[in-house]
């Protein structure tokens, strides 16, 4: 190199250290021959350099510190829980996908000076990166449920179920998108990403919210989708389901199914039964999740929560070994596949009550596809296990209020009654609507019903009920109306299938309550 270099005064002369590339450095460390650098502004100071024919290597921007790590120190590697404080690793600036400092950095780069640190900003953070924290913080004030990061696009959040922009952030860039994404993963989680691209993490913002984080890949760019997960889980009283819900926290044993689309606010409801037997019950309750969502306390039951892949490598690997842990309530987030499934119809014949998710419509289609998943061989067998073990089901979907101020939950209940039973084991699987349409003194109700009922009482438009009605004319002979169909959608008795529109919205949000 034929320039010269001067070092400021308040850096000791050293020798730059050696340059190790682990791939393209669009924007590496301007002490680089060729590459280019700006320095990132501080609120405190800014460094300019010394005008003159020769260059001045900047300070390094300062590493934001961990409770209880002295300055200057290596972070602790790997968190693989984002704790509440917010607490994320630094990553290094010019190198992508670093952990930390460059191969050979010395003290002098280690101890760089600390100044003030803005609202989710993190070590590494260059001019035009996005400030996911507070990207996050608008979306908590606006009450949405999602919030999505895309290359040509500004920062969308989910709001009762439609996408709207957040355009006083900017249209998104790959570059500075994937470095404040990274910001916030630890090394193995990269390193997970960039093998898989695709992770799902848990992620939490200090007295905001946790959140449930998928990245992935389009494009060759990458992306991310944040789901919110309150930190306070609400009773089944203020989430509007039904009080035979809440029964399913007291049983001794059995399989309870909890089931919807994407989006329909499952977790949030076996999080709530969950949270009443962990009051009400003197038992040790094991989940297994991907990835955790709502954190339980220790209240009555001791609560164990695992996380796939980092405390254990799968749903089935887990549930091999939970039976010798001694558990009373297992909570599976989610059965799919045939191993996953076998070990929870075993768990709840023998003693454990097992809460599990599933992505069906109704109640039929929930016990069809369990039974589904085994070769045909298998499946008598499992209609007669099944039968024995199962408890209820309860299925849900969120549905637009008529006012327009969020959603509320439509659900559909199965308890298993001596009739269901019979039904389940003997293979007839399509009388379970009827069984359910006159089992309301048992606790029971259809989805049909229950969105009839909300449309009723004023909660629901016609208009958004006929649009998660399953049964056209059974709902308009419950709201008393004349026979009508979907807009824009070819729909039979038995629901419909092709694109559905209406009023309500397509697409139901989810998490952030309702």
């Amino acid at each position: 190199m034929s320039e010269n270099y001067r070092v400021p005064s308040w850096e000791p002369t050293r020798p730059l250290p050696p340059y190790r590339p682990a791939g393209p450095q669009p924007d590496a460390p301007a002490a680089l021959p060729g590459a280019t650098y700006q320095p990132v502004p501080s609120q405190s100071q800014t460094y300019q350099p010394v005008p003159s024919q020769s260059h001045v290597v900047p300070a390094a921007p300062a590493v934001q510190g961990y409770p209880g790590v002295p300055a200057g120190s290596v972070p602790p590697p790997d968190h693989q829980h984002p704790p509440a404080s917010g607490m994320r690793l630094p990553t290094p600036v010019g190198v992508p996908g670093a952990g930390g400092p460059p191969a050979g950095a010395g003290p002098a780069r280690a101890a760089a000076t600390t100044g003030p640190s803005r609202t989710g900003a993190s070590p590494g953070r260059e001019d035009g990166d996005v400030h996911i924290d507070e990207v996050l913080r608008e979306m908590h004030r606006l009450g949405a449920s999602d919030v999505h990061f895309t290359t040509g696009a500004p920062p969308m959040v989910r709001i009762s179920g439609a996408l709207r922009p957040l355009d006083q952030f900017g249209t998104l860039t790959p570059e500075p998108l994937r470095r404040s994404l990274y910001s916030f993963l630890t090394q193995k989680q990269r390193e997970k990403y960039e093998a898989n691209l695709e992770l799902d993490i848990s992620y939490a913002v200090r007295g905001l919210a946790r959140f449930r984080v998928n990245l992935y890949q389009q494009r060759e760019s990458i992306g991310a989708a944040f789901r919110v997960i309150p930190y306070e889980i609400k009773p089944l009283e203020e989430l509007g389901v039904p009080t035979s819900v809440g029964s399913f926290a007291g049983l001794p044993r059995g399989l309870v199914l909890v089931t919807g689309p994407t989006g329909s606010g499952k977790s949030t409801t076996l999080a709530s039964i969950i949270d009443l037997a962990n009051r009400t019950r003197e038992d040790h309750i094991m989940t297994v999740e991907d990835p955790i969502e709502f954190l339980h306390r220790h209240k009555k039951c001791i609560v164990n929560q695992r996380e796939v892949g980092a405390d254990t490598h799968s749903f089935a690997n887990a549930l091999k070994h939970v039976l010798r842990q001694d558990p009373d309530i297992i909570l599976v987030g989610e059965m799919r596949d045939l191993e996953t499934i076998s070990v929870a119809l075993t768990a709840a014949e023998t003693g454990h009550l097992v809460f599990a998710t599933l992505h069906t419509q109704d109640a039929a289609q929930t016990i069809d596809r369990i039974i589904d998943v085994f070769p045909s061989g298998q499946q008598a067998q499992i209609r007669t296990q099944l039968a024995s073990a199962i408890q209820g089901v309860v299925c849900q979907t969120l549905a637009k209020k008529a006012n327009g101020t969020g959603r509320v939950v439509a659900t559909e209940v199965m308890l298993a009654t001596p009739a269901i039973r019979n039904l389940v084991r003997e293979g007839k699987t399509h009388q379970i609507y009827s069984a359910m349409q006159a089992g309301a003194d048992s606790g029971m109700h259809t989805m049909d019903q229950n969105l009839a009922e909300l449309v009723k009482r004023g909660k629901i438009t016609y208009e958004v009920g006929l649009d998660k009605a399953h049964h056209i004319e059974d709902f308009n002979k419950l709201v008393g109306r004349t026979s009508r169909v979907r807009q824009g959608a070819a729909t039979t008795q038995g629901g419909a299938f092709g694109g559905v529109q209406g009023s309500g919205p397509a697409t139901i949000a989810s998490l952030g309550g309702y």
